[in-house]
């Protein structure tokens, strides 16, 4: 494997102004995203952790998910008063979801590795499921190949209730054929027998989307000891309970902590795409049918942001002592109870979440004077680039720095008006100039005669503009069809590796790849990405 740093270009100011580590945007964090973790390790050490109980919710959650060993030895060091994790997370999308959720789990498998040699203390990678989450439209469909094109290929199992994805049961009918139609848009190399075998193996296993993803996960990682967690498990929300009194005892300060911060990130120029009231509660209910109702604060009553519910704070806080179950986090808040559950040394986010967190240092003091939002590391960014893909982008001439960025429309298009002599656009452009030359003293004339007459001549001269742009647009398709093979290549390119006009880990799913290089194909990726400073913003790895 070969691997290349690339620039990214960006309009928003925030990023680059983190990774820099300007003091504007420092003010909004705890720790610097890379400075030595030292302090940080000091600091976890004067804080107690439910180490025994979490680690028991941990190995049956795992267990049940037919974690590999190195999993279960990852759990068992996490009851050292010295250990601490490396952490992040994403929904569960299938079959993995887009693939800047692998590339966030090679971030943490990586650093982890690196901090337990630099620290000398047990440093366990950990990836938070978002279960408790219930945006099943940004999980229930990969993009593939169809007709060559791109083409949405949506899970048709419908969803009737906000319900958390941890709840959503799988009708196995259904993913079956959902999967067989998958594999026919990828088509056939030596690795379909194994990669379809061992998908269906995990889906066999599995009851829920979670219980798929995790088992899929440990299948692409058998030997990295990643241990996993499902926000939405009861046995994680019985440990919950306390904090979510906290949280609602102080919602709010935390409340107004973080609207006060998104004003002030706003005032200093920073786009934080956060929808934010100073009453929002950041906590949800869960209902009789288990849908997920999002909380406000009025007067001295929560209610569903849609009025579904009303609920005193004793009825809440009743609620978070006999039925933690009932509740969960959002975007703000559930960072907060990550941090009161794990030792965490660091947290891996894109840009997003880097956003996100930036808004919760004055939260975090709210519900905690002691609690500081932990070093926050922008995950890696990775566009990989098969064998074919290097020659089709060798065999065009084009440059990869400006395909991640700007796709490769304008070269396309540049390529086949150069096909024609003149190029075409040129010939058109003098031919639209000549007849406007030619055309003028007749409009001067008729302008003169009278006015009826001048608009006849400002119709005529439009009407002989019409058809020549009819006739540049007839000739542009039929050089078109004649170059359909080269203009097929430029938009294999540009769908591969700038989908939609996105990067690719944004889009594409990792299963054309696996099928492509084989079920190992993310351990030799780990391997060779361990030495990649998460000081660069993107990389291209070229897949031997």
């Amino acid at each position: 494997m070969r691997i290349r740093p690339i620039q990214l270009e960006t309009s928003n100011r925030f990023i680059p102004h983190y990774r820099s580590e300007k003091d504007d945007v420092m003010e909004f964090f705890s720790y610097r995203p890379f400075e030595s973790l030292e302090r940080r390790v000091l600091d976890l050490q004067s804080r107690p952790f439910q180490r025994q109980a979490l680690t028991e919710a941990l190995h049956k959650m795992n267990t049940d998910w037919d974690a590999p060993v190195a999993t279960r030895r990852q759990i068992e060091r996490l009851k050292d008063e010295e250990s601490v994790v490396v952490i992040g997370g994403q929904q569960a999308g299938l079959l993995t979801g887009p693939l800047y959720t692998l590339n966030k789990l090679i971030s943490i498998i990586t650093y982890a590795k690196e901090q337990e040699q630099k620290l000398n203390i047990p440093v366990v990678p950990v990836f938070w499921i978002a279960g408790e989450d219930h945006d099943y439209d940004e999980v229930n469909h990969i993009y593939t190949n169809r007709d060559e094109k791109l083409y949405k290929h949506t899970f048709s199992q419908p969803l009737y209730l906000k319900q958390s994805i941890s709840h959503v049961e799988i009708d196995k009918q259904e993913m079956y054929e959902w999967l067989q139609q998958a594999f026919m848009d990828i088509g056939e190399t030596e690795h379909t027998k194994n990669v379809y075998e061992t998908i269906d193996q995990c889906l066999k296993k599995s009851t829920t989307i979670v219980d798929f993803f995790a088992q899929l996960l440990f299948k692409l990682f058998p030997d990295e000891g990643i241990v996993l967690i499902d926000s939405g498990h009861e046995s994680i929300r019985s440990l919950e309970s306390d904090w979510f009194i906290q949280m609602i005892e102080k919602q709010p300060a935390i409340s107004e902590a973080i609207y006060q911060t998104v004003q002030k990130l706003q005032q200093k120029g920073y786009e934080v795409n956060v929808d934010v009231e100073q009453h929002d509660a950041h906590l949800f209910y869960h209902d009789e049918n288990n849908e997920r109702i999002l909380l406000k604060r009025e007067a001295e009553l929560f209610v569903g942001k849609n009025d579904e519910v009303s609920l005193t704070e004793e009825e809440l806080i009743e609620i978070a002592k006999n039925h933690p179950n009932r509740l969960s986090n959002n975007v703000f808040t559930r960072p907060m109870m990550q941090e009161l559950l794990f030792p965490t040394l660091a947290f891996f986010g894109g840009d997003g979440e880097i956003s996100y967190w930036a808004v919760l240092k004055s939260a975090f003091r709210a519900l905690d004077d002691g609690l500081q939002v932990p070093p926050v590391i922008p995950r890696l960014s990775l566009t990989y680039v098969t064998k074919r893909l290097e020659k089709l982008v060798d065999t065009r001439v084009l440059a990869m720095d400006q395909i991640v960025n700007n796709g490769i429309e304008q070269e396309k298009m540049n390529w086949l008006l150069s096909q024609s002599h003149p190029p075409i656009d040129t010939l058109f452009q003098e031919v639209n100039k000549q007849i406007n030359d030619i055309h003028r003293p007749l409009r001067a004339l008729a302008k003169e005669i009278s006015a009826d007459l001048d608009n006849e001549a400002q119709k005529n001269f439009e009407y002989i503009q019409k058809n020549i742009t009819y006739l540049e647009q007839r000739i542009e398709r039929k050089l078109t069809e004649k170059y359909d093979l080269q203009l097929a290549q430029f938009e294999e390119i540009a769908r591969m590796l700038k989908p939609k006009g996105l990067l690719q880990e944004r889009v594409w799913n990792p299963l054309p790849f696996l099928n492509e290089y084989g079920l190992d194909l993310f351990q030799k990726i780990v391997s060779n990405v361990a030495e990649l400073s998460v000081k660069e913003r993107h990389y291209t790895l070229y897949l031997d």
